[in-house]
């Protein structure tokens, strides 16, 4: 019996390290059917998916698909010039263009893409957090508009030192935003009421609220305009670009990253983040273990509302100086529930997927100018990533990759017949 269990464990080549090889084993297992592993593979299945869309919207595949039994090759060039030329053109508009000369010309598409980013880590962040503690907040657009009226009537209302005006208004900016979280937080804690319907009726009263004070002289419509619009921004309130005029990258990158930092360690160190991530995972055993369930969902979603704050102060203390209107979102509030669900509500996950989507909007505008691909492919890619993101069974069949839960018990199994 002793022989036989030795041989069995012993691994091949003479090397007995049961030890090493079970880490070994378990690293590959999570690596394999891990969340992560999970988002990676749901945006090469879009990306695939998509190119298949490119490639039978293009002229010349169609033109190739009348004669595809008689010359095959034909069609199979076709497919991959167009399939190729779309997807090279996005590399080129959304990191490195290859076209230019000059390394400063050709980094511009990536200083680009992180400038898209920024807002949607903002935003992202928010989501996250609300997520976190099991509320669904899809009021992140409702609570940028918000922010960016507050942050843009500081930023062309005073004449301040262009660091005391900056700071101020991102703070006014952080404040609207945490405020019309805050209203889902207090109800929902004080009446029960269901933070979905909530943030979805709070994003058209912030709409419509920013329209009107964009039509009202004296409140945020420029003097002397018909149009819905406000004055420009002060220059002492405008975020300084990081790299010269050159480039549109401004120090809102550096302020997500730190917004970044700071969120993982409110939710990975903080004991605030542990009641938070106490709640989302069980309320009822959080109450009864003495935590105040009411007051961490308002905590949260001022928190949430804050961070989607600094999305919309970011949007108009960023590049913009000639005013801004009701549109001033540009969807950024409901891309973050996207970000969310691709970054596992993970603050670094947020920020990849975040920069992911940049990189999609950044490149999306070059592949519709150089191969005539509609942008609206962009919005294809984004869905097919939620889909493929909201249905983990659905990539681990197409990749054949096992649950995590099966590998597991097979290996009990195969323990317990070794053992035997």
């Amino acid at each position: 019996m002793t022989d036989a269990t030795t041989t069995t464990t012993t691994a091949p080549g003479g090397a007995g390290r049961p030890d090493d090889e079970s880490r070994g084993s378990r690293f590959v297992r999570e690596l394999t059917t891990g969340n992560a592993a999970i988002s990676v593979l749901a945006v090469v299945l879009a990306l695939v998916l998509s190119g298949v869309l490119i490639a039978l919207t293009d002229d010349d595949v169609q033109a190739t698909a009348g004669y595809l039994f008689a010359r095959p090759s034909d069609f199979l060039q076709a497919f991959g010039q167009a399939v190729g030329g779309a997807y090279s053109s996005l590399f080129q508009g959304a990191v490195y263009n290859f076209r230019v000369d000059g390394f400063a010309a050709g980094i511009r598409p990536l200083t680009e893409t992180l400038n898209y980013a920024v807002p949607l880590v903002a935003a992202g962040l928010g989501v996250a957090v609300a997520f976190r503690v099991g509320l669904f907040n899809i009021g992140a657009r409702g609570q940028m508009l918000v922010a960016s009226a507050a942050a843009g009537w500081v930023g062309f209302s005073f004449q301040l030192p262009a660091g005391v005006h900056l700071v101020l208004a991102i703070v006014a900016g952080v404040a609207g935003g945490a405020l019309w979280g805050g209203i889902v937080g207090f109800l929902k804690a004080r009446t029960g009421a269901h933070e979905v319907i909530l943030t979805i009726m709070l994003n058209y009263i912030a709409f419509y609220l920013l329209s009107y004070l964009l039509r009202t002289p004296g409140l945020l419509q420029a003097e002397g305009s018909n149009n819905p619009k406000s004055p420009a921004t002060l220059e002492t309130a405008i975020l300084p670009r990081l790299f010269g005029p050159g480039y549109n990258l401004n120090l809102g990158f550096v302020l997500v990253v730190l917004l970044t930092v700071a969120v993982w360690w409110l939710l990975n160190r903080s004991t605030l983040g542990f009641r938070f991530r106490a709640v989302g995972e069980n309320p009822h055993a959080a109450r009864t273990a003495g935590m105040d369930v009411k007051n961490l969902y308002l905590y949260a979603m001022l928190i949430s509302g804050g961070l989607a704050g600094v999305a919309g102060s970011t949007q108009v203390l960023g590049t913009l100086t000639t005013g801004f209107s009701s549109g001033i979102d540009a969807g950024i509030g409901f891309d973050a529930i996207t970000v969310a669900l691709l970054g596992r509500s993970k603050p670094w996950g947020v920020f990849g997927a975040a920069i992911l989507f940049g990189a999609l909007k950044a490149g999306g505008y070059s592949m519709q100018a150089a191969n005539g691909v509609p942008i609206d492919i962009v919005l294809v890619v984004q869905s097919l990533i939620v889909l493929f993101v909201a249905a983990p069974p659905l990539v681990r069949s197409i990749f054949r990759l096992p649950t995590p839960g099966q590998r597991r018990a097979s290996a009990s199994t195969k323990e317990a017949v070794v053992t035997k």
